[in-house]
């Protein structure tokens, strides 16, 4: 059994991905606790189900064939990777968004990956497993910094540089409500650092505090 808080469909507000209409599967429990965190309300599970249960659930959707695997932190759940599996055999592109604390060692290669670095600001700086960077494709999977002020921008662009990821999908996002966008625009303009901006669209779109969408 997987231990869920919500299962829903809407409009993928992030990833180079934003804009298309989206299943999403959002697992339940995290290990972090990061400062801004906009999905608290996940912390504990709403329900459970198993693996059958949830690509049933999904079908209502029909013809959406994007799927992201969110939470909390879903890799959490050793179920994970199998439902994982079984969503790629049904034919879905599978998204997995994960704080990149814990192994993608059995995440299939086709699976577009999410990782999250967490930034000074986020009070969690240093959770990343950095064995997972070997593991992400340049061009197929995404590495994101959400950015509170300048010393997180400057953070992100020490940590693109050290690893070497200017080949892959760098994805800055500020927090709502504490780092103005246009000033990260400023900030990239005069960098040009190998990097894409991105807002929440779901954030804009519906009210921030909003769940299921």
């Amino acid at each position: 059994m997987i231990q869920l808080y919500e299962i829903f469909a809407s409009i993928q507000g992030e990833s180079t991905f934003a804009g298309v209409p989206c299943i999403f599967i959002r697992t339940s429990g995290c290990n972090l606790r990061c400062r801004y965190c906009d999905t608290q309300y996940a912390f504990e599970p709403k329900f459970a189900m198993n693996i059958d249960e949830i690509v049933r659930s999904i079908e209502q959707y029909k013809p959406i064939k994007l799927v992201e695997i969110t939470g909390g932190e879903p890799l959490l759940q050793y179920e994970s990777t199998t439902l994982i599996q079984r969503l790629l055999e049904e034919k879905y592109t599978v998204l997995l968004e994960t704080n990149g604390s814990v192994s993608l060692e059995e995440i299939p290669y086709s699976v577009h990956v999410i990782m999250d670095v967490k930034c000074p600001g986020s009070h969690e700086q240093g959770s990343i497993l950095l064995d997972n960077l070997p593991r992400l494709q340049p061009g197929h999977d995404e590495i994101k910094f959400v950015l509170s002020d300048r010393n997180d921008y400057l953070f992100a662009l020490d940590f693109i540089n050290r690893h070497r990821l200017e080949h892959h999908i760098n994805i800055l996002s500020p927090v709502l409500g504490e780092l103005d966008p246009e000033e990260l625009a400023g900030w990239i303009m005069q960098d040009r650092p190998p990097v894409r901006m991105q807002l929440q669209l779901h954030r804009f779109i519906w009210d921030p505090d909003k769940q299921g969408v």
